[in-house]
């Protein structure tokens, strides 16, 4: 059995070392998908690995639960106050968009390819969305910086687009193989759907919160096993019910971000690494699963599907669906840019191989190398777009970071992080009006530790823990999420 397991215990391990050095070029400007999905492709059939694995079932498997636990992290990581003012946008964008650009990119498909109507239908179906593992990686990268309400707008588009796009594609798939089956019966379908998967996270994201809060487990490293746990229930119950997972999954993740809880930025912190994790193995499974010598066949149809998809279709969809909102020019450009195509539409690919739609195989290729020219082309051309339409920031970090809450009897503590934009930073600590009882106990000051005293001065930099007993915690919080903005 050792023997057995010892070539694939082997292989793993290099493949996913190779590829989290591989991300050390992501400062060249290189995204960290397309190095991942490289790694995938160099072991594979066609590479000097010579892997061999062309089971698009078992693909599509692993794609489906990476992409739950990416939407879940992205939506832990997800700050209700920024998503609440661009709520209606993002959900327009993630809907009306996503239609728009599907019915787009499937005519042309069929007037530029010999496909059939219905196969150019379906290849727009499955590129119609954003990515939501390649938008969180580029935008949370160290190169771009951008307005908090427009990242917020993006990230939540990604975030909550990949339901349209599969419900999409599974309808275009089902009247393909039942040409007698009625399209108005899908709209229906959809809008329950969308309304169930809605529900369900709201209320999992509630209950999962007022679990995690009351089980009190006696040892720490239990409570990643318990929110893993919960991640696949919700996808589980959710699915069963016929709802759509992954927006259950996203929202449940935005609901449990509000409430405060024990361990809950170790928890994100948590699924921050899963989440990479997730997106090494998803990539890298896509990269194995292609054939490289088989691209250039498709390359023309290919490359002029993703010019249309980058420079019209996308665009047209973000125009038509913001444009009554008034939103400047400068940020409708952006949005139409920052439409990057990641592994969601490799995944949804696998759809029509798996259940035996003709040229699937060929569907596939066009979808990998548009995929693969969107992360070449804007992944890398991100930062330099935002800079030319003046959108980038400057490098100047959150003013509060709330790094921990953690659990002491009657007592809580919240450790706090002060960057150099901050409100808390020149004041004296008996100047934040903590209620009565809150104490900074502990000030870190580039790693030198001391017991602070009400006169002493924050600077740029400090940790600072502070006890409150837990009727109090929730103002404290209120008090440092007050000096967020910087004085003025």
């Amino acid at each position: 059995m050792t023997s057995a397991l010892l070539p694939f215990v082997l292989g793993a391990g290099v493949l996913l070392l190779a590829s989290v050095f591989a991300s050390k070029i992501t400062r060249l400007g290189v995204p960290a998908l397309l190095l991942f999905m490289a790694v995938g492709m160099l072991a594979g059939s066609d590479g000097p690995g010579g892997i061999p694995f062309d089971n698009a079932a078992v693909a599509q498997g692993l794609g489906v639960i990476a992409l739950a636990f990416i939407l879940f992290s992205g939506g832990l990581d997800t700050l209700w106050g920024d998503i609440r003012p661009v709520i209606g946008r993002g959900l327009a964008l993630s809907t009306i968009g996503v239609g728009i650009t599907a019915g787009l990119v499937g005519l042309f498909s069929w007037w530029v390819t010999d496909l059939p109507l219905s196969q150019g239908m379906l290849l727009g179906a499955i590129v119609s969305s954003t990515d939501a593992a390649a938008v969180f990686s580029v935008l949370r990268s160290k190169n771009v910086r951008l307005p908090s309400r427009l990242r917020s707008l993006l990230e939540l588009e990604s975030g909550s687009n990949d339901p349209m796009a599969i419900f999409l594609t599974v309808a275009v798939i089902g009247l393909i193989s039942n040409p007698a089956s009625s399209p108005l019966r899908l709209v229906g379908t959809f809008f329950w759907q969308m309304a169930l998967g809605g529900i369900i996270g709201i209320l999992m994201g509630r209950l999962a919160g007022v679990v995690i809060i009351r089980i009190r487990l006696e040892y720490d490293g239990l409570y990643p096993a318990l929110s893993i746990a919960i991640v696949l229930l919700i996808y589980g119950i959710t699915d069963g019910t016929r709802g759509n997972p992954f927006l259950a999954v996203y929202v449940a993740a935005i609901v449990l971000r509000r409430q405060d809880f024990v361990h809950k930025r170790s928890l994100i912190r948590f699924y921050d690494g899963i989440a990479w994790l997730m997106q090494i193995i998803m990539f890298m499974t896509l990269g194995l699963l292609v054939f490289p010598s088989r691209l250039p066949q498709v390359a023309g149809d290919g490359l002029a599907i993703a010019v249309f998809l980058t420079l019209v279709a996308r665009p047209t969809a973000v125009v038509l669906t913001l444009l009554p909102l008034r939103l400047p020019w400068r940020e409708l450009a952006l949005i139409s840019w920052v439409g990057l195509r990641g592994a969601a539409p490799i995944i949804l690919a696998t759809f029509p191989l798996v259940a035996g739609v003709p040229q699937a195989g060929r569907l596939f290729e066009i979808v990998f190398f548009i995929v693969l020219t969107s992360a070449l082309v804007q992944g890398t051309s991100v930062p330099w777009v935002a800079r030319r339409l003046g959108l980038s920031l400057g490098d100047t970090g959150p003013s509060i970071d709330q790094l921990e809450l953690i659990s002491a009897g009657e007592r809580e503590f919240v450790e706090v992080l002060v960057h150099g934009g901050s409100g808390l930073v020149g004041r004296r600590l008996l100047e934040f009006g903590l209620p009565p009882g809150a104490l900074v106990v502990v000030l870190d000051r580039e790693g030198q530790t001391m017991v602070p005293s009400g006169g002493t001065f924050v600077q740029a930099g400090d940790k600072l823990l502070v006890m409150a007993a837990r009727p109090d915690i929730a103002r404290v919080q209120e008090l440092l999420e007050d000096a967020r903005q910087p004085r003025g």
